[in-house]
């Protein structure tokens, strides 16, 4: 192992809390990213499933979708924000959470 991965930015070996730390970061979820995936394909090949009844996008289901794909995409690889705030938004919870907001949304539209 070299200096870089084994020891902190002063030499100094980490201590094993900071490698837990280290370890739980890189942990992928395949939940998560195969909902991401799911609802990337899905938009992709099926555009108008986030369109109302006119036939117009709803910008409202839209905008809950790709949240909960790019929160899908950004937690299911194990990467965690060091601000709490982007930990929350970006969090597999919320995922499911825009998801489910998304599904919500357009089962109001179409009543």
């Amino acid at each position: 192992m070299d200096g870089v991965t084994a020891c902190g930015h002063d030499g100094k070996a980490m201590t094993p809390e900071a490698e837990r730390e280290v370890a739980a970061v890189g942990q992928v979820k395949p939940l998560a990213i195969a909902m991401a995936l799911a609802i990337t394909l899905g938009v992709t090949l099926y555009p108008h499933a986030l369109a109302g009844p006119d036939g117009a996008a709803d910008h409202w289901a839209a905008m809950a979708a790709f949240w909960a794909m790019s929160a899908g995409y950004v937690s299911g690889v194990g990467f965690r924000p060091q601000r709490l705030v982007f930990r929350l938004i970006f969090s597999g919870w919320t995922c499911l959470a825009a998801l489910l907001l998304a599904g919500a949304r357009m089962a109001w539209l179409w009543g």
